[in-house]
């Protein structure tokens, strides 16, 4: 979905969002459409856009460089802080981490760039973006979390992963949990990529949120770890089906004002996936 199709649902849900105890994010793209890179100027754009029209300011980003299109090298972390400051926002930087030697390459870059000057807008450093997801054992991430927490905490406090939901209820996620390294989670949630009719699919995000977070709350205690809702969203027109999850805009209006909302009004903050379209985003597989 294109940007001013996601903001048009957050704005016509605005009433609800605004009043709603939780916090509305967007995932945000380092590309744009061509495949090029986001300048400083173009996030600045991107954070008008949406304070303007969902009265939103704070963003998420899944890399330091994005190395997707190997013609055009993206310095995510280095082109967006100066952006976040300017327009005062917050940005959750993302680590990649799936294997050492990329999550070296990740914490080389931002050593450089995470100053005194820009601590103050970075929100969170998560390590691994649904790393358990893809086979990558906890045991494996977490040495990486806690190189990311002893190198970044004393400018950055909130450390974490995120993951999808189904790796923090069915207890992958629970050395991690348990070590006390991360404060911070996000935990990606979907009822489109569960193959789910519209009519079904806020049930089906409600309770898989529910279940993940019960599981983690029941582990480590209720105020231990800081706990977001990483990703959620539905394709608008011109996107591609999935099962019996049909995607227009029509649907994606229903299940921004009746799941998203709804989990704002929880207390749960959430970050919409995602707030600009780029060539090299795929697909995720089911989170069954």
């Amino acid at each position: 979905m294109h940007l001013p199709t996601i903001l048009s649902l957050a704005l016509a849900a605005s009433p609800l969002a605004v009043s709603a105890r939780g916090t509305l994010g967007f995932a945000l793209g380092a590309r744009k459409p061509d495949g090029t890179c986001k300048t400083v100027a173009d996030y600045a754009a991107d954070f008008d856009t949406l304070k303007g029209k969902a009265g939103s300011t704070i963003v998420r980003t899944y890399a330091v460089v994005d190395v997707n299109v190997p013609a055009y090298r993206c310095e995510v972390a280095a082109t967006i802080l100066p952006a976040v400051k300017a327009k005062n926002f917050k940005v959750i930087l993302g680590l990649w981490a799936d294997a050492q030697e990329s999550y070296d390459s990740e914490k080389a870059a931002l050593q450089p760039v995470l100053t005194s000057e820009y601590a103050p807008y970075i929100y969170a450093l998560t390590t691994g973006s649904e790393s358990l997801y893809r086979g990558i054992s906890a045991q494996e991430l977490l040495p990486r979390i806690k190189d990311t927490k002893t190198s970044f905490s004393k400018l950055v406090p909130r450390i974490g992963t995120v993951d999808s939901w189904n790796k923090f209820q069915d207890g992958t996620a629970d050395p991690i949990l348990t070590s006390g390294v991360a404060n911070f989670l996000m935990v990606n949630a979907f009822g489109y990529w569960q193959q789910q009719d519209i009519n079904n699919a806020t049930a089906t995000y409600l309770d898989d949120l529910q279940q993940a977070i019960g599981h983690i709350q029941n582990l480590v205690g209720l105020n231990t770890i800081e706990i977001w809702n990483g990703e959620t969203g539905w394709p608008g027109d011109g996107g591609s089906d999935y099962g019996d999850a049909h995607a227009s805009t029509v649907n994606a209006e229903q299940f921004f004002k009746t799941g998203v909302c709804a989990a704002l009004a929880w207390g749960v903050n959430v970050f919409y996936f995602e707030a600009s379209s780029e060539m090299d985003m795929v697909p995720h597989s089911s989170r069954l």
